[in-house]
């Protein structure tokens, strides 16, 4: 058994690592390391399962241990093989690999079964004929003892007996479950006869119609691992009041794995909900269009949003590993996406909302190329090439036609750089019956190829732009945060509030009509990439021949560039 008295206390970034490496120096287990990652398959991971896995996987890989993959599908009301499969390809995606094979705790049901036999024999379970609703009435709370069910005296006999007619499916769900023998006086709710086994008639996605009744996660879990013979069992911190009973299942049961147990604390993120039932209801209400919507918190929705593994995980090394829950800044995640993709992410350029521009001194039907890196500081990446001719696209908001003093893009007889292109002075505006703008005519200065500036005259407005005759159109999908509010979880469910009413309307913006520069049409799905000036994107898979469709990642802007530079990043 252990407590929170023998174990380290918080010190550093990674109290989790100092522990490990201390059981290995003292010898513990043999020096052994074996560690799990044991998602229940009812929905996709997030973000906080990041951490999770960052934390098992990793102490795994560097104490040279094993780290096992177990799901835990005891409940198959709410259990699926598409979670199965998503959450193997999210572990890989993270650059982690479990020791095979991968588990289950369904592997187990005859042997948990036996074990809960073993408790009635040793007068330590019993079988409750109360419905749930009495059970918890008799549960009592923290001001509050239990009270003993009127069934806890039954005799061993009649409690095998049940409980192997449970088993045999003579009991319709609610009219007998398995509890453990402990004491309704213990001062740990968790301790007062928890629940072992429960009737469900549903079909199990592994062992299908075989079994109908099935054991509690508090019950299933703690044996999975000494079955697996797990040295070093990592959760976050909301099982640390169910440890009393974690280690009193594995102490009363005849299994020779003696795990031990560590909390730390879950990430939780400022601007999202990591509740699995909140996500499931997001998806199955239509508020995304699915699990991997990029909006949602789960890896696939980041996978899809073109945040890069290695993002994540420096994520997590830098928020470090405490016993102390808290919420983490946002804005720390997007910095580390950003300075991830800074690093990484080639620069191309397109154009969201397109403006026509024409220059008219500059021969029809002609057209050159331009070099242009595809990094600023990392040459390794080479150059790609940019047709450009007489007609171009560029922002729309890059032009005003009554721009104030300090503008420094375009406007009628102002001149401005075209990135790695030229100079162009914008002579007359074009607008339609409406009067809207639809067109400029501007002149180029022939001199100032590459972008230069022939006399050293100083220009300070760079835009991006593409060419109208090799341009590739795309749909663009600008998204923001999901929640407007930083804790969408206060007063959910209070005077009928609800964690929805602070969806951001504004979180999904689809824009039509896009042009990109021709060298990203070899970019295929996934791949991720600067649009100069406007942000990072990747391709979506939704892209289809001649149109592709593109995710921004996030922005430029680093909101966080103070704390950054104050943390030494």
């Amino acid at each position: 058994m252990s407590t929170d008295e023998d174990r380290p206390e918080e010190g550093s970034p990674h109290f989790v690592r100092e522990l490990i490496a201390a059981d290995v120096a003292a010898g513990k287990h043999g020096g052994r390391v074996q560690t799990r990652f044991p998602p229940e398959p009812n929905g996709y991971l997030h973000i906080g399962h990041a951490k999770a896995i960052w934390i098992d996987f990793g102490m795994a890989q560097e104490f040279e241990g094993k780290c096992n993959l177990r799901f835990d599908d005891t409940n198959p009301v709410a259990e699926d093989v598409e979670f199965v499969e998503a959450i193997q390809r999210d572990i890989r995606w993270l650059g982690f690999e479990w020791t095979p094979p991968v588990h289950y705790a369904s592997d187990y049901f005859e042997t948990m079964y036996a074990c809960a036999v073993h408790l009635i024999e040793q007068g330590k379970a019993y079988v409750d004929s109360q419905n749930l609703d009495e059970i918890r009435a008799r549960r009592g709370n923290f001001y509050k003892p239990g009270e003993d069910s009127p069934y806890r005296g039954r005799s061993v006999e009649e409690n095998l007996d049940l409980f192997a007619r449970m088993r045999a499916g003579e009991f319709e769900a609610g009219e007998h479950v398995l509890r453990a023998k402990i004491d309704m006086q213990h001062k740990n709710l968790n301790m007062r006869d928890p629940l072992l086994y429960r009737i469900i008639e549903q079909h199990h996605h592994r062992t299908g119609d075989a079994w109908c009744i099935y054991p509690m996660y508090d019950y299933a879990h703690p044996l999975g691992d000494a079955i697996e013979d797990v040295t070093h069992s990592l959760c976050s911190l909301e099982f640390q009041d169910h440890r009393p009973l974690y280690d009193w299942v594995v102490a009363n049961c005849p299994v020779e794995g003696k795990p031990e147990q560590t909390e730390f604390a879950r990430l939780n993120l400022g601007y999202t909900v990591m509740s699995k039932r909140k996500l499931r209801q997001l998806v199955e209400d239509g508020h995304v269009d699915g699990w991997d919507d990029p909006r949602m918190p789960t890896l696939s929705g980041m996978r899809r949003a073109g945040v890069p593994p290695e993002a994540l995980l420096a994520f997590c090394e830098r928020v470090g590993v405490s016993k102390r829950d808290g919420v983490v800044d946002l804005s720390l995640f997007e910095h580390a996406v950003r300075e991830r993709l800074n690093e990484v992410a080639p620069r191309y350029m397109g154009v969201l909302r397109p403006l026509k521009v024409t220059i008219t001194n500059y021969p029809e039907g002609e057209d050159e190329i331009f070099d242009a890196r595809l990094h600023p500081e990392d040459e390794g990446y080479g150059t790609r090439a940019l047709p450009f001719c007489r007609e171009l696209y560029i922002e729309r908001d890059d032009f005003r036609e009554d721009a104030p003093r300090k503008w420094f893009r375009l406007a009628p007889g102002k001149e401005v750089r075209l990135r790695y292109a030229c100079l162009l002075t914008c002579d007359e505006v074009i607008k339609d019956a409406a009067g809207e703008v639809v067109e400029l005519r501007c002149t180029w200065d022939p001199e100032s190829r590459g972008g230069r500036s022939p006399d050293g005259r100083k220009v300070k407005g760079t835009l991006h732009w593409v060419s109208a005759r090799h341009a590739k159109p795309a749909s663009v999908r600008l998204y923001d945060r999901l929640f407007a509010a930083e804790n969408p979880m206060e007063g959910d469910g209070e005077d009928g509030k609800s964690f929805l009413d602070h969806l951001n309307p504004n979180s999904l913006e689809r824009v039509e009509g896009a042009m990109l520069e021709p060298a990203l049409a070899a970019l295929g799905a996934g791949e991720s990439f600067q649009l100069e000036r406007l942000g990072y994107f990747c391709v979506d898979s939704d892209s289809a021949p001649g149109e592709m469709v593109l995710n921004r990642t996030i922005g430029l802007r680093d909101s966080w560039a103070k704390l950054a530079k104050k943390l030494g990043a």
